[in-house]
């Protein structure tokens, strides 16, 4: 028993290592050679190659009637493809799909699918399917010598290894793939570039990347969208074998809406209508008012958007949904095929058309070879035939009396068996009938041929002729115009959160403890909104909510909130601490809105200021920017706003009850800093808080100047402010008395 189990010397043992390893390796190359990647000579996978060679060996070219595709998928399965038949059918209906593939090699009746939706085609058992014209270029020279067999999957059949194609299909179709460790992208191209670039590369191998781009501009596929990748990137990617495609859809304005009439290589129209509408519902397009899918079939898409008003900016709309839609998508591509050597490699445009040249001249001399081979036998028993003419009585009695007549017509007429057998199997009737005029005939046609074929493999000018010729008749048969247009287009650039907020009028609200909110309208009394216990108003701007909001704080900073963002007025707001960090102890002194080319009048108690832009008041940080400096013991004035009118004039008062006005030119526009003299406040007397600024505007003309001092306040219309008019940086003028204890100016509406 012990015997038993012990193993023979002779069984092979593997570790499991090695069998997992070896195992994992077989799969692998079997999964890249076998599924995954087309060879380079007729771009096709296995299993596509397989389908087309079945359907060609059930007769179902182009001119056939239409046969059941369940029949076909069948035929494949059972003879060369031992897999399943949803896979291959599947496959089959890729070929089929004018939509996906450039230049279709199936013709199918029935439903196929659509753009929208390819994977809803019909079961095999509804459809039909024949060969399409163009599927001629890889199987017209099959019988001719021209490929190598292998067995079928059980060795009762023999399949071609590659077929024969007569142009670089591998480019013209393309394909993508999924291997073990590698995968394959190659975009379609259009016939007659790629044509024009292997003739170019035929008559001039050293040709660079940069030559045939001048004929292959850039894929094409099978769809109207735009290639907006640069010219320069797209040879970049020919170069290496490797990169990306941004395809872009088309549309056209009409009658102020705009139409989309083309999208991207096997992008669904329904999913870029769900993904606008979703857009839409979520108010982050509020410039499209309705969106509308008008595609029939004449026009498979037409999709439909009209704009809100006619505005809006159409083009900028369009940018934002290329940004955040399938409209725009980008397509990686990785040439990687397997070459002429059976290996698997990236390769460069230059590379692929080379080793496809060299397939072609290898296919074009076995094709060659074989006629030639066959011209020579055929002459060969023609002259066979000359001889039983000359003797035709002789040769007919030995047939007719002779045991063994093939032996004698050697023995007799010293011919070889070839013509023995050839004269045999004429019948006698025939025989007879032998004409010396058409033998001869025969024989010179053949003999010229013949010639012809030696001349062609013997010198390499003519044989690059010959495939020249071959190309151009392909081109002229199956070649058609560019698809895709190569547009030169800016990058697409979403809309902003801020972008996309509505202009809806807001007012503002800053309290004392520096609590913010934005009420809607500006027709809202601050004042008389509810605060907290111990707080109360402080700052009001009115505003829009697509227009930040800066907040100025008693350091000289300037912070950036977006108005869209504040909370609303039916509370008591937020803390501004919460959404910026001041420096500790700091305090809120300003608070203002605006567009981006509005000015403002900065300053401090020192009787320092400049006027700066809105636009150099924003800061993207939580800590904001450092706008206002200083100067020892000053504080932040609130900024003072400068409307648009003619000879604005500048007003600063002091607590010693001085006024002084004086034209807003003769001060600075500055991002930042301390700013000019606004009224003459000695230093010293800043500094120890004696003399300060307590009131600060900007009238224009024909304003009118409302000074309160306590309880009550003065108007001084425009004509009275003469009396306080001079030169920036004086002492100013007295204030009549009762108005000389200044804590505020401002100006009021008439």
């Amino acid at each position: 028993m012990t015997d038993m189990m012990q193993p023979s010397v002779d069984v092979e043992q593997l570790s499991l290592r090695d069998y997992a390893e070896k195992a994992y390796l077989d799969y692998s190359m079997y999964v890249i050679l076998d599924r995954a990647l087309p060879h380079i000579g007729d771009g096709l996978k296995p299993v596509q190659r397989r389908i087309v060679y079945a359907m060609s060996e059930l007769g179902l070219k182009a001119s056939a009637k239409y046969k059941k595709s369940a029949r076909t998928v069948g035929d494949v399965i059972g003879k060369f493809h031992p897999h399943g038949d949803s896979a291959a059918y599947e496959a089959m209906v890729l070929m089929a799909q004018d939509f996906s593939y450039r230049y279709p090699l199936i013709d199918g009746q029935g439903n196929w699918g659509s753009p929208d939706d390819p994977k809803s085609f019909a079961a095999m058992r509804y459809t039909e399917s024949r060969l399409t014209p163009y599927a001629e270029v890889l199987l017209s020279e099959l019988g001719l010598g021209t490929v190598d067999w292998q067995p079928n999957f059980d060795g009762t059949l023999e399949e071609p290894t590659v077929l024969p194609a007569q142009v670089p299909n591998l480019l013209l179709n393309g394909t993508t793939g999924i291997a073990v460790g590698m995968a394959t992208d190659i975009p379609p191209h259009n016939l007659n570039e790629v044509v024009a670039a292997t003739i170019q590369l035929l008559n001039s191998p050293k040709a660079t990347v940069a030559d045939l781009c001048q004929h292959i501009k850039g894929p094409d596929f099978p769809t109207k969208a735009e290639i907006i990748t640069p010219a320069e990137e797209l040879r970049t990617l020919y170069e290496t074998g490797r990169g990306a495609l941004r395809v872009r859809a088309a549309y056209r304005v009409e009658d102020g809406a705009v139409v989309i009439h083309a999208l991207p290589h096997q992008v669904s129209g329904a999913k870029v209508l769900e993904q606008i509408a979703a857009q839409m519902q979520a108010r982050k397009l509020p410039m499209i008012s309705d969106l509308r899918d008008e595609s029939d079939h004449e026009h498979p898409t037409r999709l439909v958007l009209v704009p809100r008003s006619n505005r809006i900016d159409l083009d900028g709309a369009m940018s934002h949904l290329f940004a955040t839609t399938d409209l725009e998508r980008t397509y990686r591509v990785n040439l990687n095929v397997i070459g002429i050597d059976g290996r698997p490699a990236v390769k460069s445009l230059v590379t692929i058309l080379k080793d496809w040249l060299a397939f072609r001249k290898e296919t074009v001399k076995r094709r060659l070879d074989y006629r030639l081979e066959r011209v020579e036998r055929r002459m060969h028993i023609l002259e066979g035939y000359l001889v039983a003419y000359l003797n035709i009585d002789e040769v007919i009695r030995i047939i007719r009396e002779a045991d063994e007549p093939k032996a004698v017509l050697i023995k007799t007429f010293k011919i070889n068996d070839i013509q023995a057998d050839a004269i045999l199997d004429l019948k006698l009737r025939n025989l007879a009938k032998l004409e010396e005029i058409k033998i001869q005939g025969e024989r010179d046609e053949l003999a010229e041929e013949r010639d012809t074929l030696k001349k062609t493999l013997g010198s390499d000018v003519r044989l690059k002729t010959l495939i020249k010729r071959e190309l151009k008749a392909v081109v002229e048969a199956h070649g058609d115009s560019r698809r895709s247009p190569l547009a030169k287009r800016e990058e697409a650039k979403a809309f902003s959160e801020l972008e996309l907020t509505t202009a809806d009028p807001l007012t503002i609200v800053l309290s004392e403890k520096g609590w913010i909110r934005a009420a809607k309208g500006h027709d809202i009394d601050p004042a008389s909104l509810s605060y907290k216990s111990g707080d109360g108003f402080r700052f009001a701007a009115r505003g829009k909510s697509n227009l930040p909001t800066v907040v100025l704080d008693s350091t000289g900073r300037a912070y950036t909130l977006p108005t869209h963002q504040l909370p609303s007025a039916r509370g008591q707001g937020e803390p501004l601490t919460g959404r910026i960090n001041p420096p500790s102890g700091a305090t809120f002194e300003g608070l203002l809105t605006g567009e981006k080319g509005d000015r403002f009048l900065l300053a401090s108690d020192a009787g320092y200021g400049f006027v700066v832009q809105f636009s150099q008041l924003q800061a993207k940080n939580k800590v904001g920017k450092a706008v206002l400096t200083l100067p020892e013991n000053a504080r932040v004035l609130a900024p003072a706003a400068i409307a648009a009118g003619e000879e604005p004039l500048v007003v600063v008062a002091t607590n010693e009850g001085r006024m002084l006005v004086f034209p807003l030119a003769e001060l600075p526009e500055l991002a930042r800093g301390k700013g000019n003299k606004l009224i003459g406040i000695p230093s010293a007397r800043a500094a120890a808080r004696e003399e300060f600024v307590t009131g600060l505007c900007v009238v224009t003309e024909g304003g009118t100047l409302q000074v309160t001092s306590g309880g009550h306040y003065r108007n001084f219309k425009w004509s009275e402010l003469e009396h306080f008019r001079g030169e920036r940086g004086r002492r100013g003028s007295k204030l009549p008395k009762g108005y000389q204890r200044v804590t505020r100016l401002q100006v009021v509406v008439d």
